[in-house]
Parts: structure tokens; C-alpha cells; sequence
């Protein structure tokens, strides 16, 4: 509880800040494109440090290291609190991102040192708990918090988690032989893969976050960054496939249970976190829904993992973690697929009533995928395991946030181009509606002139909301058919593992 809770806290950094930013950038003078550099310069920085935190704690200390970034993350955040202009917002708010980053893969690490293979499903349920919560309620918290206080609070408000998280860890974590400090390590930095390695997956970070604003590839910006994020990746693959002493060790993917359960922990948070993100835009932008109730949407789901709990820890000791696996995907899958028979007369009570049946599938995801993914590593490749795995989890979000939104825009603008088509003067039915809309404008008060030069618009507007709307119900079709589409890779894992324990891969 304790290990979880400080990760808990950076997890929700993540997104607390994405309906704050109008606060943001009215307050500190700043337009409403550059505030988006205080959620990107985070997501920045937490890339760029997830790989190589098994780096870092093998040199520090893993105890130390996750104190020293509780600590740290906890004092960013209240200079982000008191930041005075955008710039200094900035700074603070990469220190957040390059602290945050350790947290979780150093949690992940803490637990496989900790709890024996037959009680790790238990230990990762609560951590499932934590992970999908984070990005459900982050919306929903920073917009009241920013509604009701100042936007300045949703930062200052780690200080007594983060004062509460350092005390608690201080009295119950303990190193192992493993996760003590190495000097070998700090006397032997590998430099070239620490340049290569922020090069690549710090341009990757801001050419996911800034692409569709900017247009993706349409823009000169993001195809610089797209070829350094390539240039790097590729770069630093294959230096630390030849490098002495590399600082994130590639040999783990020699492990077909770990690469393959890296990969569906990458597809599963894509489509978490994509899905997060599609639910609350549909619900303010063509429902009509408030920041705060569009965030309630998701609230319940969230519940729904916390009562999951306990079932999904049990299940994991009588049921092979494989085929909770596919079971979870199905059910996602299948209930994302139900999502996109909505339509823009939907209830508030049955779109929540969706958005729990698809938690329902992630709660059987996450631990299952985490215990199988892991039980194969040996104790002294917990860090370097904790962070890649971390950093499968963070670039599927990402990845899966930018394929949503960018998607959207496109089925949009294909719904559109479709159905512009029946704009026509010809076309027996637009008249007709034309007709409708006009004699609706009347009765409003509206006069004859007025009112037939405004039906035509209202009419395009009606189509363009219909466009945007079919637009998310085919992303919705998508990501639930790369649910479905995942079940039959499950198998690729192994059904029990070396160790043969119960919670592990059998």
C-alpha cells in the first residue's frame, strides 16, 4: 500500500493537468497552445527516465532511490504550485516528470523483491487498482479542485502525500541483497546509451503529445522530432545490443514470457488510456456534458476495479493467469464494440453503465499481465525488469491517447466529406429539413430573413456534430476490435512457469 500509493501520486500527475490548462495559461499570461508545455514537458521527462531507473537504482540503491524521488517529485510539486510564469512552470514541472519517472518502476521492483510468486497476482491487483484509477480520476479531480480552489492546488496537494509516503517507506521498505547499491555501476556510465536513449524517447514524447495539434507530419516540427525519435531509438537498440556495461539491459527480451507480456502490457494501455481520453471528450463536446459530469462518466468504472480486487486476486490462484488474460482482452474488446451502438441521445446512467463494463475487462488485465510478465525474471534483474515494463505501460498510453485523438479527427473529416454530398438543392430530403429548421427558427422569434439565412448553417452544424459523433463511434470499433484481435497472442504465453507456483503463470 505504501509503495503504491507514492507511484499513485505521480500516476496522477499525469493527467490532473489536462482541464486545468485554461486556468493555467489565463493566469500566467500564456496562450492557450504554449500552456499544453506544462503536460508535455512532463510526459518529456518521465519518458526519457522510465528506461534507465533500473539503471539508476542499481547505482543509488533502489530504497534510497525511490526516497530520493518521493522527496524530490514532492518539492517539485509545490514549486509548480508556486510558479510565478509559464517558463518557471516548465522547469518545475520536467523535474516533476524526471523524479516521477522512477517511482513506478522502483514500486514494481519493491513488490517482485517482496512478495513470493503465489502472492504476487494479490500484490498487482492492488497496483491495477492504482493504475487504472490514476488516469479515471485525474480529469475529474483537477477540474474541481481548479473549479472550486485555484489550479495551483492540484500540485500543492502532494506535499502531505508525498510527506506520508516518504515517512511510511522509510519504516517498511528494505533492501535486498540485489537492490542495494552497486559502486560498479556508477564507476562504468554508459554514456552513449544515456544520450541515445533521451534523444529518442524524449523526441518520441513530444512528437505523441504535439502531433495533432500541430498537424503530425503536415508540419516541419514534428517530422524533425519524428527522425530524431527514430535516430535515437534505433540508435540506442543497437548500441546497448553491443555495449560492455549498457545501462538498460536488451537480454530481457531474450525472455519470450517477458517480451510478449511487455507487448500486451503496451496494448492494453493503449487502449486504457486511449479509451479514458475518447469517453470524457465525447461526453463535453457533442453531449453536452460539463467537465466535471464528463469526468463522472469514468468515476464508477473505477469503483468497479476497486470491488475487482479481491475476485481478481483469488482468480489468480485457481485460474491460469493466461486465460484471465484473454478473458479480459474479450470482455474489453467486446464492451467497446457495445460502446459504439451509441448514439447522441444516450443517457448519462447508460454510458456509465458501458464505461464499467469495459473496467470490468481492464481489471482482469493488468495484475495477470504483470504476474505472467515477471515470474520468469531472476531477483537480480527485478529493477531493469520493473522499468521496462513501466516503460511499456507509459509509451502504450501515450501512443494509444495520439492514435485516439488523431483518429477521431480523421473519421471525423471522412463523415463529413460523405455527407456534405446531401447539401444539395437538388436533394428532396435537405430541402425538406431546410424547411423544418427554418419554420423551428421562426417560431423562436427569429424574422423571415433571419431566418432563412440561418437554417442552412444550423443544418451544416447538425451535420458536422453527426460527423463527429460517427467519428468516435468508428475509433470506438477499432480499439475494440484490437481487443478481440489480441486474445488468440495470448497463447504465444507460456500457461505455467519454471517456478510452477500458483499467481504465476499457472
Amino acid at each position: 500500500m505504501v509503495v503504491t500509493g507514492a507511484a499513485f501520486m505521480e500516476l496522477l500527475d499525469t493527467t490532473i493537468v489536462n482541464v486545468s490548462l485554461p486556468h493555467i495559461a489565463g493566469s500566467l499570461s500564456s496562450g492557450q497552445d504554449e500552456s499544453t508545455w506544462a503536460l508535455t514537458s512532463y510526459l518529456v521527462a518521465n519518458g526519457i527516465v522510465l528506461p534507465i531507473s533500473g539503471w539508476l537504482s542499481s547505482v543509488f540503491g533502489r530504497k534510497r532511490f525511490f526516497l530520493t524521488c518521493i522527496l524530490a517529485f514532492t518539492a517539485a510539486s509545490v514549486l509548480c504550485g508556486l510558479a510565478q510564469n509559464l517558463p518557471e512552470l516548465v522547469v518545475c514541472r520536467v523535474l516533476q516528470g524526471l523524479f516521477g519517472g522512477g517511482l513506478q518502476p522502483s514500486q514494481q521492483a519493491i513488490l517482485l523483491d517482496t512478495f513470493p510468486s503465489a502472492q504476487r497476482g494479490k500484490a498487482f491487483s492492488l497496483t491495477a487498482v492504482a493504475t487504472v484509477m490514476a488516469p479515471v480520476i485525474g480529469p475529474t479531480l483537477g477540474g474541481w479542485i481548479t473549479d472550486n480552489y485555484t489550479w495551483r492546488w492540484i500540485f500543492l496537494i502532494n506535499l502531505p502525500v508525498g510527506i506520508l509516503a516518504w515517512f511510511f517507506t522509510m519504516q517498511v521498505v528494505e533492501d535486498t541483497a540485489t537492490s542495494k547499491a552497486d559502486p560498479r555501476k556508477a564507476r562504468h556510465i554508459d554514456y552513449p546509451g544515456l544520450a541515445l536513449i533521451a534523444i529518442g524517447f524524449g523526441c518520441l514524447q513530444v512528437m505523441l503529445d504535439r502531433g495533432e495539434d500541430d498537424d503530425w507530419f503536415g508540419s516541419g516540427f514534428i517530422r524533425v522530432f519524428a527522425v530524431l525519435a527514430f535516430l535515437g531509438i534505433v540508435g540506442a537498440i543497437l548500441w546497448l545490443s553491443v555495449a560492455k556495461e549498457p545501462v538498460v539491459d536488451l537480454g530481457l527480451f531474450r525472455n519470450a514470457n517477458f517480451s510478449i507480456g511487455c507487448a500486451l502490457m503496451f496494448i492494453f494501455a493503449g487502449i486504457l488510456y486511449g479509451g479514458a481520453v475518447l469517453i470524457p471528450q465525447l461526453g463535453q463536446q457533442q453531449l453536452g456534458y460539463t467537465a466535471t459530469l464528463a469526468g463522472l462518466v469514468l468515476s464508477p468504472g473505477a469503483l468497479v476495479a476497486v470491488a475487482m480486487l479481491p475476485v481478481v486476486g483469488r482468480l489468480m490462484s485457481v485460474v491460469p493467469a493466461r486465460d484471465l488474460v484473454m478473458a479480459g482482452f474479450a470482455v474489453l474488446g467486446a464492451s467497446l464494440l457495445l460502446t459504439s451502438r451509441i448514439n447522441p441521445q444516450i443517457s448519462f446512467n447508460w454510458l456509465v453503465f458501458l464505461r464499467a463494463t469495459q473496467t470490468l475487462g481492464i481489471s482482469l488485465l493488468f495484475a495477470p499481465i504483470a504476474t505472467v510478465t515477471t515470474a520468469t525474471l531472476r531477483p537480480d534483474q527485478n529493477n531493469a525488469g520493473g522499468a521496462l515494463f513501466s516503460m511499456a505501460r507509459n509509451l502504450g498510453g501515450s501512443v494509444g491517447i495520439s492514435i485516439a485523438t488523431a483518429l477521431v479527427t480523421e473519421r471525423t473529416q471522412a463523415h463529413t466529406a460523405y455527407l456534405v454530398d446531401h447539401l444539395s438543392t437538388v436533394d428532396a430530403r435537405y430541402n425538406q429539413l431546410i424547411q423544418v429548421t427554418r419554420q423551428a427558427l421562426l417560431s423562436l422569434g427569429r424574422g423571415t430573413l433571419q431566418a432563412q439565412s440561418q437554417a442552412p448553417g444550423t443544418v451544416y452544424q447538425t451535420l458536422r456534430n453527426q460527423a463527429s459523433v460517427m467519428g468516435y463511434l468508428d475509433v470506438f470499433v477499432y480499439y475494440g476490435l484490437a481487443g478481440l484481435a489480441v486474445v488468440p497472442f495470448c497463447l504465444l504465453m507460456k500457461r505455467s512457469t519454471g517456478r510452477g507456483k500458483p499467481g504465476a503463470g499457472h
